[in-house]
């Protein structure tokens, strides 16, 4: 069958129907553990995976801006270098993307049209899950490409994950926490235990972040199999730097102080490592690494989408994740950096929104709302349950209110924003007003239907 722009997206939909992914449906449906039906299926493609070098990143928080950031500074010195993510927020096709140089390709639509078309007898016949397909897809596209390396991110735990097929030159796992309990356990060891499993004999591994509850479970899983670094242990060889780093990094929340911890030490364990010696070009690696968000087309993190409004987004949405970046809304109003807050929140039904609650800023404005998707909590739910916990705790007067979509729930905090910022400029004595901030997150799908709005 040949390319068109409507054949592709309507083979585009009946994969997405026919295999559901987690963007139309629950984990307990998309998710498939196990790893054979994706050996099978690399044996069936001719095992690309093998045709290039690869580092695995996993771990409940960071590892998208880990592995972006590591794709960059690998690009940064002159590696062609395949970036495996997921999920997608706008389109498909940026769950494969190659970043060579100061730019990066998505994966073409008529590559996907002809991967698709080939294999979907194969798919139907061995029950493919949606991730087994799409991780696939991106290992053919990589080898066929011939990059130099890829970074491939987890799409959910490590052990049983369709990723943990490859053997990598590194094996990377950011931060642990608790999401996804029902798959992966209800106890930092037992997620701890999951994400080690992308460990590989002699594979050099390297672990964000140290834990006591996590230590001894890492520890125990590399004993007598691979050589393994804490991040946060260690003085990365330019960690001397990370003040001017920061300054200049086109990713700014807060928590990127970690994660380029994360990655410098990464830099430190590859340059050693045949193929990524360029790694030692400190000048490239850091000019990667400042513009790891344009190099890669990474998005949805800490992302400004206008300056007026002042509008940011994340895509955080567990309780560690969100921690920060509620603390790093307050420090803009404490730093005047904005006049007051106007919050767009979503949240899917399986997350602890009762562990969230009591971390949300309590003077905001509040417009809850629920992504098109079978996983999110109903607008009017989150409003309950944030009303009764906030009424509890503090007892003050509370603006918050439900809307019907996203879309409507960013055009009330727009219109709020502006009417709020007229205020201000009729009321300043400053010559230059302070503007409210918009703040839309809780979810990967809440930031992904707002991302079309903000052109």
């Amino acid at each position: 069958m040949d390319f068109s722009e409507s054949r592709y997206r309507a083979l585009l939909e009946e994969i997405f129907q026919r295999f559901p992914s987690v963007q139309k449906t629950d984990f307990a449906t998309a998710y498939k553990p196990g790893l054979s039906g994706m050996e099978a299926f690399c044996e069936a493609l001719g095992h690309p995976e093998r045709a290039f070098k690869s580092i695995h990143v996993a771990g409940t928080n960071g590892k998208g801006s880990v592995a972006s950031l590591l794709t960059a500074a690998l690009a940064g010195v002159g590696l062609r270098v395949g970036l495996y993510t997921s999920p997608h927020l706008v389109d498909f096709r940026e769950r494969a993307r190659i970043v060579s140089g100061d730019s990066f390709d998505l994966i073409p639509k008529d590559y996907v049209f002809d991967f698709l078309t080939t294999w979907e007898p194969y798919f139907i016949e061995h029950g493919l899950s949606f991730f087994e397909i799409t991780t696939g897809l991106a290992f053919q596209w990589f080898a066929d490409a011939g990059v130099d390396a890829a970074v491939i991110e987890t799409g959910l735990g490590g052990r049983l994950d369709s990723t943990n097929v490859i053997t990598p030159e590194l094996a990377l796992v950011t931060t642990i926490g608790l999401d996804h309990c029902a798959l992966l356990g209800n106890t930092l060891e037992a997620i701890a235990g999951e994400k080690a499993g992308i460990f590989k004999p002699g594979v050099p591994a390297l672990v964000g972040e140290s834990n006591p509850e996590t230590d001894p479970v890492f520890d125990d899983k590399s004993w007598m199999l691979c050589p393994l670094t804490y991040a946060d242990k260690v003085r990365p060889s330019l960690w001397h730097r990370r003040q001017d780093i920061l300054k200049k990094m086109d990713l700014q929340a807060d928590v990127q102080e970690k994660n380029l911890r994360t990655v410098l030490a990464a830099v430190d364990i590859l340059k050693q490592i045949p193929g990524f010696k360029a790694l030692a070009d400190t000048e490239g690696v850091l000019a990667g690494i400042t513009g790891a968000a344009r190099r890669t087309g990474f998005r949805g993190r800490w992302e400004r989408l206008s300056e007026l409004p002042f509008v940011i987004c994340d895509i955080g949405h567990n309780p560690q994740a969100v921690q920060y970046n509620f603390a790093q809304l307050r420090r803009y109003v404490e730093e005047g950096r904005c006049s007051s807050l106007i919050i767009v929140y979503g949240i899917m039904a399986d997350k602890d929104l009762d562990s969230i609650l009591p971390l949300m800023p309590v003077d905001a404005t509040y417009i809850f709302a629920a992504p098109d998707s079978a996983r999110a909590l109903p607008a009017a739910e989150i409003l309950k349950r944030f009303t009764a916990a906030q009424a509890a705790q503090t007892g003050a007067p509370l603006r918050a209110y439900a809307a019907d979509s996203v879309r409507q729930a960013v055009q009330m905090a727009m219109q709020l924003a502006q009417t709020l910022s007229q205020q201000t400029n009729r009321s300043a004595s400053a010559s230059k007003p302070v503007p409210p901030l918009v703040f839309i997150g809780g979810s990967a799908f809440v930031v992904a239907e707002a991302l079309p709005l903000f052109r």
